[in-house]
């Protein structure tokens, strides 16, 4: 019922920046958080930043006041802005988003940083 769609991944230096974009194919109406987990090699999936429908955010210590999430209800996306980032940063990073009845997940988007 939902597909969502992630970019913006690639290939940084350590302190650079990258913004991965989500875009869901259809309307998300009610009660909804939307997110980005990260899964790195050996490690398990983690969440790394979720926004409410009303815009309250929380954030994983570890990217707290480097990473700011946001999100676009008209055009059913979400942002994550990444600064600073650190080679312990890199992973896949995953779209999610929750509702009342069901999680949708995207493909992933690949994020290295380089040191």
């Amino acid at each position: 019922q939902v597909q969502l769609v992630e970019s913006g991944g690639g290939l940084v230096q350590a302190g650079g920046s990258l913004r991965l974009s989500c875009a869901a194919s259809g309307s998300i109406f009610g009660i909804n958080i939307m997110g980005w987990y990260r899964q790195a090699p050996g490690k398990q999936r983690e969440l790394v930043a979720a926004i409410t429908s009303g815009g309250s955010t929380n954030c994983a210590d570890s990217v707290k006041g480097r990473f700011t999430i946001s999100r676009d209800n008209a055009k059913n996306a979400v942002y994550l802005q990444m600064n600073s980032l650190k080679p312990e940063d890199t992973a896949v990073y995953y779209c999610n988003v929750h509702l009342l009845r069901m999680d949708y997940w995207g493909e992933g988007t690949l994020v290295t940083v380089s040191s």
